[in-house]
């Protein structure tokens, strides 16, 4: 059914589709669109700096570093050093030979390696968590078929006083994702989803998201049993935060599709344990939402699908609904640019709002965020294909190198210019 849909999508550029980059008049026939309307708001955001941290000079020439460096968190911890972990690998895809780093940094340009972990297996979406002093890793372990989805559950790992990092051992999280991890005051909180071993079937099982919170960050219990999970449907990736007026929000990717269509679901709450939610559907996909607050407002960095419209359901004729329609939304939207982008959400309009592309093309997003020296800025870590490099489809992107970037975000208020 794959090869079936590249060919009626693309006119037989099934090598395309499978990552072979191979058609030399591809870039002309597939001029890049202009960038999406931008609507003014308090600040203006600009890219004040970006420079390439791995590999680089300043990285501990004893940290493997591979062909694709990608899946990526970021944390200040207690002790003033930024702590940055990251999964390296052969490709983008599942392999034996992935590899979790841990590195620190005093002024984020010399980095010293704190950890090399491997399970002969693969390894995703690295989260750090600095909680009362105690600093956690915490990592999603799957399987070695690259082109297989099989999510095995979350492992941790706990940075000792004298700088060692433990083994990985499993959490009680069994065949689930944790997907973005932080500290809310003296307790964590969790976003983790579950059933995505079924999510690039051909009949998908509904998928799970959970909202966790633990004391000590090893012990993780439901927020609210009686909002667990938090959403079923097709949901996956999930991210969380506060909106000006103080109501709780969510993105989900919703990348399997529901009643509620395919894209991606926003939610608001008045608070994370409440059982009632406003949602609706947005036809973007935002793969890796990272969300966070500067000052009065909330901003959303993810991938940005670069066509006219920028959305990922375009359903049409025969392919209106069911596994069908599922297929051709994700093979239209592989053979697609990429950028790593940031909204702004619309709290009133309950939308998120285009601000600024990242230097960003290729396989790129995953983006993590902490707080800059200066107040008007925001610091943000993401992985990128050469951002100087041609500006390919994200199947081409994701079988060839990548690395990560780190960008200066420059808040400035509207009204001063």
């Amino acid at each position: 059914m794959g090869a079936a849909s590249c060919n009626y999508l693309w006119d037989g550029s099934v090598a395309l589709c499978l990552g072979r980059y191979d058609h030399p008049s591809w870039e002309r026939e597939h001029p890049a669109p202009e960038e999406p309307i931008h609507q003014p708001g308090p600040y203006r955001v600009s890219v004040a700096d970006t420079r390439r941290i791995v590999p680089s000079v300043g990285l501990d020439r004893e940290i493997n570093v591979q062909n694709a460096n990608n899946n990526l968190h970021v944390v200040r911890h207690t002790d003033g050093r930024v702590y940055l972990a990251w999964r390296t690998a052969p490709t983008h895809f599942a392999s034996e030979r992935v590899v979790v780093n841990v590195a620190s940094s005093g002024d984020e340009v010399n980095w010293r390696r704190e950890a090399t972990l491997s399970l002969g297996t693969d390894l995703r979406e690295p989260q750090l968590l600095s909680l009362n002093g105690k600093l956690h890793l915490y990592v999603s372990k799957l399987g070695k078929n690259a082109f297989d989805f099989e999510p095995v559950g979350v492992q941790h790992s706990t940075r000792a006083e004298n700088g060692a990092w433990s083994a990985l051992t499993p959490l009680n999280l069994p065949g689930h994702i944790a997907w973005s991890v932080r500290a809310e005051g003296s307790r964590a909180m969790m976003s983790a989803y579950s059933g995505g071993e079924s999510l690039y079937a051909i009949f998908p099982s509904p998928l799970q998201v959970r909202l966790l919170t633990s004391a000590d960050g090893i012990r993780w219990s439901p927020l609210n049993q009686r909002v667990d999970p938090l959403y079923q449907g097709g949901a996956s990736e999930t991210d969380f935060a506060t909106t000006g007026s103080g109501r709780f929000l969510t993105v989900m990717r919703n990348e399997g599709g529901d009643e509620t269509g395919f894209g991606s679901i926003v939610c608001e709450r008045s608070a994370p344990s409440d059982q009632n939610a406003a949602c609706h559907s947005d036809p973007k996909k935002f793969d890796s939402p990272r969300l966070f607050r500067f000052k009065s407002e909330t901003y959303l960095l993810a991938r940005r699908n670069l066509t006219k419209s920028g959305v990922f359901d375009q359903p049409a004729g025969l392919f209106n609904r069911g596994p069908l329609r599922r297929a051709v939304n994700q093979f239209e939207y592989i053979v697609e640019r990429k950028r790593c982008s940031l909204w702004r959400y619309l709290e009133k309009e309950r939308r998120f709002a285009f601000e600024i592309d990242l230097p960003s093309r290729g396989d790129t997003c995953f983006a993590s965020v902490i707080e800059g020296k200066d107040r008007s800025e925001m610091i943000v870590y993401d992985y990128s294909s050469a951002i100087d490099g041609p500006d390919v489809p994200w199947t081409v992107g994701q079988r060839a190198p990548t690395y990560i970037y780190r960008h200066v975000l420059k808040f400035d208020s509207a009204q001063s210019k």
